[in-house]
């Protein structure tokens, strides 16, 4: 995956995430409601991900497809910030994130698991 995925461009990712296969028309009336966003700039996004390849438009009815999984997405923005902000040390990621918050038991012992 080479291309970045802006805010506005995940927020759109979400809901035909979650929605599966799903129309330009109700992917901008969920982000009406959801996020306050116009048909006019949620078609733009639409477009720019279809650009980029994140997604597929099909007719009839503007249906769109995800091409990239969340997942994927996740392990490549992860990775991005990995290397852009942490030099690419998990170990300082980590200090990051848990410098200031205490972890519970069971969520100390998760982090153990996937660390095996």
């Amino acid at each position: 995956m080479q291309e970045k995925l802006f805010d506005s461009e995940a927020k759109i990712m979400e809901i035909i995430w979650d929605k599966g296969p799903v129309s330009a028309k109700e992917i901008s009336l969920i982000a009406a409601d959801s996020i306050g966003w116009n048909k006019n700039t949620t078609y733009t996004v639409i477009k720019k991900l279809e650009a980029k390849g994140f997604i597929r438009r099909d007719e009839p009815g503007f249906i769109c497809t995800a091409l990239v999984s969340q997942a994927e997405v996740r392990k490549h923005e992860a990775e991005s910030l990995l290397q852009k902000v942490f030099g690419g040390s998990r170990k300082a990621l980590f200090s990051a994130l848990l410098e200031d918050e205490e972890l519970s038991e069971s969520e100390a012992e998760e982090l153990r698991e996937l660390l095996k």
